[in-house]
């Protein structure tokens, strides 16, 4: 957590694993995404079951600090402290004598998974992947999708004195948006309503200027096909302004660990890496922290529920072995 690995600066937060992992007693490989950014992939043997997280966080960086409970910083909980539980539970079955158990690490989660992607081309035999993200503890039955799009408008420039002489990008844009927020979006019984948030408005000269060009971002959380909602988005605002598609992820259903009746189940509606992992197995979704502290100023991680993750990420393997095994 000491070192900044915000997304496209992972590089030293890579090798820093690498060299723990190797000294550790993995066999270790890296695979290069992009400039010096790296994933990590660990193994004992030739694994069935293998452990996932990401080692990429949001901006801003935020040092690490601790009290006696809790530790905070960036990737406290997302994903820094997973990366720290699933490698000890790791550990613990090495030293237990079990093999056939891996590693994998990857960049850019936090933004369009290209270290996923590219790890979906390592070859592998693997049965199990236990992918760690902040779950407060529960196994995740389900995740929503995601669809980002670029929403553009273009207008006429004129003197604002004037404004009938132009056409102003800024209000189509506006009337544009107001679709998209007094919309009926689809709602899934399982994971719930598809939900929309307008991260950012660009646009505009000066208030004296009528606007020629306007721009907003905006990131859906479906429960359906990313395809079907796209095009869903083009109908509903018509052709007075242009939209793009960017980076979507559709919602996935996980695995539910048998006999661990002890942890409590529930649907998340952020998105992971799951998707673009598909070559890894059955995916189980499961992490200490929550999503809410993620992210945020104040992001931190309770020390006794990180401890005790390190044993369920444990049990987890132990279960899935036997069951690969099968």
């Amino acid at each position: 957590m000491s070192i900044d690995s915000t997304t496209w600066q992972e590089g030293a937060a890579g090798r820093w694993l690498r060299d723990f992992l190797v000294t550790a007693g993995f066999e270790v490989e890296t695979q290069e995404v992009s400039g010096d950014r790296i994933n990590v992939y660990a193994r004992l043997g030739d694994p069935l079951v293998t452990f996932s997280s990401h080692i990429d966080t949001v901006p801003p960086y935020i040092p690490f600090s601790e009290d006696e409970d809790k530790i905070y910083g960036r990737g406290a909980c997302d994903a820094k402290g997973i990366v720290a539980a699933q490698v000890f539970a790791a550990l613990s079955l090495k030293a237990a004598g079990e093999r056939e158990v891996g590693l994998l690490y990857v960049v850019g989660e936090e933004d369009g998974s290209d270290g996923a992607r590219r790890a979906n081309e390592i070859p592998n035999r693997n049965r199990f992947l236990i992918n760690g993200e902040p779950t407060e503890s529960h196994q995740a039955i389900a995740t929503k999708g995601a669809l980002r799009v670029v929403i553009e408008a273009s207008g006429r420039i004129a003197h604002s004195a004037y404004p009938e002489l132009g056409e102003s990008a800024i209000e189509k844009l506006i009337d544009a948006l107001e679709k998209i927020r007094h919309h009926g979006w689809p709602v899934d019984a399982e994971l719930g309503p598809t939900t929309y948030n307008i991260g950012t408005i660009t646009g505009g000269r000066k208030p004296n200027v009528v606007p020629d060009a306007a721009s907003s971002e905006v990131m859906f959380r479906t429960v359906f096909s990313p395809d079907r909602l796209f095009e869903m988005v083009g109908e509903l605002v018509g052709d007075t302004v242009t939209v793009k598609r960017g980076f979507s992820i559709p919602p996935v259903h996980t695995h539910v660990v048998p006999d661990l009746d002890r942890i409590p189940t529930s649907v998340v509606r952020f998105g992971t890496d799951i998707p673009c992992l598909t070559n890894w197995g059955t995916p189980i979704l499961f992490g200490p922290g929550s999503i809410h502290d993620a992210h945020t100023r104040h992001e931190f991680i309770n020390k006794s529920e990180l401890l005790e993750a390190v044993e369920t990420y444990a049990s987890m393997a132990r279960i899935l072995l036997r069951k690969g095994k099968e």
